[in-house]
């Protein structure tokens, strides 16, 4: 091949593009230094051509730190998106500042430099290649980020990643390295789409974690409890999403013992519901430790009351006040008060309106204000007192003397007889009604065989109403149906005699036994027994006088010891 007379080509070469990174030494065709002639003036030109040469090699090396200096800038900056956008050089900067640099190579300069015109044409279209895969480079990272905005809502529109428009010096401007003020940009940016996500919500996973909570808790209402467990073992999130009391309360009403009435009324708000039907399923399953709280030296016929943190237990003629340790399986040894004025046993005691109301062997009733020393007594019956109730200022007491007697509560009136209810045999039990009467307004039942006493009654509602007895069954009252017949009724399948009774208020039910401290639990949608636990072996046989019981224990009075039923701790 030909090569045009030095002239041409150095008239052919200002005009050029030459693209690179900076200067490099002058190559030829097979990587050696080329001809000086091919690329500037030669050694054998006149004097002029030689002057002009020297003048722009000096031009170039003072636009050489300035190009230096745009192109950090370039890489440095790298624009405001996650990976960057190009400098803020412009595409017609870029490329004179390549021709000049190109032009301005001469003997013993580093410069852009060809070996040959046609050699030097196929190192320019190589540049322009090498150019154009860096802004296709540039533009393949620029469109990664715009998916990864895409699937990352909440992120500002300014924060999107710029995708390389310019050519040339520009594009490989943008790909000459990872600047650090781009990567704190970008993580500036992950940190505030992280914070715009809802708090504690997986930002990736199945779309049931990114539905409303409104539409979860609809949709998660009609698991059953094994379900809800399981999804609570997803993720921490879920964990804590289905610990809601919104969605265990159905469970919880369907459940024994878990602090709901068969209203739907909660008395237990303090508590999570979550816990309490953990500790009803061993209510079901009869799972429970058992242990002795108060021991006794000789046989007694206790009554006891709880209230809060305290339990009352009555012991001979006195009343003493104990405080549960916070296991509630424990009690402090040391009583908190003692309540006296008995001369024979308390047979029986309620707590009402800060005061203790006790029914003595006596015949006298007697009045304690809790948290004080204040204590009357006056003569209520001529034997006797078996029973006493207090509600809304008003006792009523039952004696062996075979009458009820109301009483007021008030201070001013303590010891005067409101109202005298004769009856036909002695008074075991006694019960006011939350409509608070005062008066006998009916006989339950019609078919009793003699002797078939009612040892306890409650009221559940105003219109309903358990009781259990000698004649061993469990009935339950709706005076709207029938005042002479009970609409539910269970036996205690060893004949024995039902001295107590304790509910929830929705579905359990415990009795207690007069033969070795049978303690019995209900499920009063069943007929049968659900379970069955006798706390005294045969040569210490004893009833069980008195139960109670909250959502984790059970307390039960028998003759010679206070047992518990521990079902939290089982």
């Amino acid at each position: 091949m030909v090569s045009p007379p030095p002239g041409a080509a150095a008239a052919a070469a200002p005009g050029r593009l030459c693209v690179g990174p900076g200067p490099r030494p002058l190559m030829g065709s097979q990587g050696h230094p080329g001809p000086p002639g091919n690329c500037g003036p030669g050694e054998g030109e006149g004097g002029e051509a030689r002057k002009l040469q020297e003048g722009r090699v000096a031009r170039g090396k003072r636009r050489k730190g300035k190009g230096k200096g745009k192109a950090g800038a370039g890489r440095g900056g790298r624009g405001s998106g996650a990976e960057g956008n190009p400098g803020p050089q412009k595409a017609k900067e870029a490329a004179g500042l390549g021709a000049e640099a190109g032009a301005s190579a001469g003997p013993g300069e580093e410069g852009e430099g060809c070996g040959s015109v046609e050699e030097r044409e196929r190192r320019i279209v190589r540049g322009d290649a090498g150019s154009a895969g860096a802004g296709k480079e540039a533009r393949g990272r620029g469109d990664g980020k715009k998916e990864e905005w895409r699937v990352r809502p909440g992120r500002r529109e300014d924060a999107r990643p710029g995708r390389a428009q310019g050519r040339g010096s520009q594009a490989w401007g943008c790909i000459a390295g990872a600047g650090a003020a781009g990567e704190a940009m970008a993580a500036a940016t992950e940190e505030e789409a992280a914070a715009r996500e809802p708090a504690g919500r997986p930002a990736a996973g199945p779309a049931l974690l990114r539905l409303p909570e409104e539409l979860l808790l609809l949709i998660c209402s009609y698991l059953d409890m094994r379900a809800l467990g399981r999804l609570a073992q997803v993720c921490r999130w879920l964990r804590r999403f289905t610990s809601c009391d919104l969605l265990w309360r159905r469970i919880a009403r369907a459940s024994l013992n878990s602090g709901f009435t068969r209203l739907g009324t909660d008395l237990m708000a303090n508590v999570p519901v979550k816990e309490r039907v953990k500790v009803s399923q061993n209510w079901r399953l009869g799972r429970c430790r058992e242990g002795i709280l108060l021991k006794w030296r000789c046989s007694q016929m206790p009554w006891m009351q709880l209230e809060g943190d305290s339990l009352y237990i009555s012991q001979a003629n006195f009343i003493l006040a104990y405080q549960f340790r916070p296991d509630g399986a424990s009690l402090n040894r040391r009583p908190l008060g003692v309540f006296a004025g008995h001369d024979e046993d308390v047979c029986h005691f309620v707590l009402a309106n800060s005061h203790i109301i006790s029914a003595g062997g006596d015949g006298k009733i007697g009045v304690h204000k809790i948290h004080s020393t204040f204590t009357v007594k006056y003569s209520a019956h001529e034997q006797e007192v078996n029973c006493v109730d207090c509600r809304g200022g008003i006792i009523v007491s039952g004696s062996r003397d075979r009458t009820a007697k109301v009483w007021p509560l008030a201070s001013g009136r303590l010891g005067q007889c409101l109202h005298t209810i004769q009856t036909e045999d002695r008074v075991w039990s006694i019960a006011i009604s939350p409509l608070l009467s005062g008066q006998l307004m009916m006989h339950l039942g019609s078919d009793f065989p003699p002797g078939a006493g009612v040892l306890d009654v409650m009221y559940e509602s105003p219109s309903t109403l358990l009781s259990c007895g000698y004649d061993t069954y469990v009935r339950y009252w709706d005076l709207r149906a029938s005042v002479r017949k009970c609409v539910m009724e269970w036996e205690e399948p060893h004949d024995s005699t039902l001295y107590c009774l304790q509910t929830d208020g929705n579905h359990l039910l415990a009795t207690g036994s007069s033969y070795y401290g049978v303690v019995r639990l209900w499920d009063r949608r069943q007929r049968a027994c659900l379970h069955a636990f006798p706390l005294t072996s045969t040569p210490l046989s004893s009833p069980v006088y008195c139960l109670r019981f909250t959502t984790k224990h059970l307390y039960a009075a028998l003759s010679y010891n206070l047992h518990v039923l521990d079902f939290q701790n089982p």
